[in-house]
């Protein structure tokens, strides 16, 4: 049984929607202070928008281009207790714009951390949720990093803030040689440049000499994650090419999903459980393009224990094809081991 000490995945990762006013408000609900959040405009095409507590509230980057990262002083202004405040920006807050916002939670504004080689890192890490915002600063040459995670992470994205560079996506099931980039819809790529083909240990992970993730003397950011049973999982598929797609065991009732292609070209697929509270849910936005959010495309089912495909899209089920995802929980299939259990239902 995949029992879980995190009863509920919401504490930790959670979706928010709201709608733009315009001027300036504060956006509540998210449960917790979020230290990483990810604002897209549904009905729009709008660039996607994140900032986070390390790099600081207002510094923004792009995950759907190479843009380095910018000030948006009408952006987000402020991470509060269960949310957080915005601007007038039209990318977040634009009059009677539907938003979506994901939030994660690390640990604030981070510590220094000296696991590495690199001596000049800062890492916010909830080893609770394993999950980790860490801030370095290239070197040029192959070197370690230090995550705070103490478990080892299943996947990584960093980006080089100071240049329009591409983000680079670590993946478990791609290995220690093969990269993607977040903002494109590329297959996988064989590059010792960005994990030097070194796996990450639970202390540290090696980048090599990418620009993309090194780059000598510019500032760095790497959003990092360990798998924790019942809430996380970054795993891997192989595709049917049917309606009625291949179901992918999570151990919980997923609440967040991302999919990408790895064997050929494939967008970035975002499920959320509050874009389509139902399902089918048909609802997808597509994180490497300024896109609206698209629907009836790439559906699946949220079930108690995992997500079902359920239609031949080749974004996300081509017959033969490989995708990974990461997928992070409502709840659990059972949340503790102890006679409070809590089984999951399908929704």
């Amino acid at each position: 049984m995949a029992y879980s000490t995190i009863p509920k995945g919401n504490l930790y990762m959670n979706t928010v929607l709201y709608t733009g006013n315009g001027s300036t408000q504060n956006i509540t609900g998210v449960g917790f202070k979020p230290d990483w959040v990810w604002v897209k405009q549904r009905g729009g095409t709008t660039n996607h928008k994140t900032s986070d507590a390390v790099r600081g509230v207002t510094k923004a980057l792009q995950p759907n281009d190479t843009d380095a990262e910018a000030t948006d002083s009408n952006g987000i202004t402020a991470f509060n207790s269960n949310g957080f405040s915005l601007g007038n920006g039209g990318d977040y807050n634009g009059s009677s714009n539907t938003q979506v916002a994901w939030n994660w939670k690390a640990n604030g504004a981070g510590s220094a951390n000296t696991d590495g080689a690199i001596g000049s890192v800062t890492a916010s890490a909830n080893q609770t949720a394993g999950f980790s915002i860490v801030k370095y600063e290239g070197t040029g040459n192959a070197v370690t990093v230090g995550h705070g995670l103490g478990a080892v992470p299943k996947m990584m994205i960093i980006k080089n803030r100071a240049s329009a560079e591409e983000w680079g996506v670590y993946h478990v099931a791609n290995g220690n040689t093969h990269v993607q980039y977040l903002n494109t819809s590329n297959a996988k790529i064989d590059d010792a440049g960005f994990w030097n083909d070194t796996t990450p240990t639970n202390l540290v992970f090696t980048v090599g000499n990418s620009s993309r993730v090194n780059q000598n003397g510019s500032a760095m950011i790497a959003y990092c994650f360990a798998e924790k049973q019942g809430y996380s999982k970054f795993g891997s598929y192989t595709g049917n090419g049917a309606t009625l797609g291949p179901f992918v065991y999570c151990g919980f009732k997923p609440s967040f999903i991302i999919v990408k292609k790895t064997s050929g070209s494939g967008s970035w697929w975002m499920h959320d459980n509050k874009t389509s509270p139902f399902n089918v849910a048909t609802q997808v936005i597509v994180a490497n393009s300024n896109a609206t959010e698209t629907n009836g495309v790439g559906q699946m089912d949220f079930l108690s224990n995992g997500f079902k495909l359920r239609d031949a899209t080749d974004a996300t089920n081509s017959s033969g094809g490989s995708y990974i995802y990461m997928a992070f929980a409502k709840n659990p299939f059972v949340a503790t081991s102890g006679s409070d259990a809590i089984p999951a239902t399908a929704r």
